[in-house]
C-alpha cells in the first residue's frame, strides 16, 4: 500500500476494508499519502478498521496456524493523518461490536479534494 502500482488521480474510489489493520501505525502517513495520488480528484476512499489504540498478536486464526499483529487504530488520529495527506474527511462513523467482535469498529469516508472553488 506504500507503493500502488497505479497511475496518478487513475481510480474513482478506493476501498480498504480492515487492510490497514495489518501494518503497524507508522508508515500509514505514507499510505494514505499514497491513497491521495492514486484517487483522481474527487475520488471516494472508504476505511474500516478496529477501533482502539492497541497491538493483537495472532497465532491462530479462521481455523488455522498464523503469526501477524492486528492493529487497532484511533479514528480521530486517522482523521488527522488523512487531512496530512491531503484528503478531507467526509464522515466517521464508530460503533459498538456486534456478535463476535471483540471492539468497536470505525469507518472512514474521505474524498480527494477536486481543485474547484466554491461560489
Amino acid at each position: 500500500m506504500t507503493e500502488l502500482a497505479l497511475p496518478d488521480a487513475g481510480l474513482a474510489g478506493l476501498v480498504a476494508w480492515y487492510s490497514i489493520i495489518h501494518l503497524p501505525p507508522e508508515p500509514l502517513p505514507v499510505v494514505f499519502a499514497e491513497f491521495r495520488r492514486v484517487l483522481a480528484p474527487g475520488g471516494h476512499l472508504l476505511l474500516a478498521v478496529k477501533a482502539g489504540d492497541r497491538r493483537i498478536r495472532l497465532e491462530q486464526a479462521y481455523g488455522h496456524t498464523v503469526s501477524y499483529d492486528v492493529h487497532w487504530l484511533p479514528p480521530d488520529r486517522l482523521a488527522d493523518q488523512l487531512v496530512e495527506a491531503g484528503l478531507t474527511v467526509q464522515a466517521t462513523l464508530v460503533r459498538e461490536p456486534i456478535g463476535a467482535e471483540k471492539g468497536p469498529q470505525a469507518f472512514l469516508l474521505a474524498t480527494r479534494p477536486d481543485g474547484s472553488v466554491e461560489q
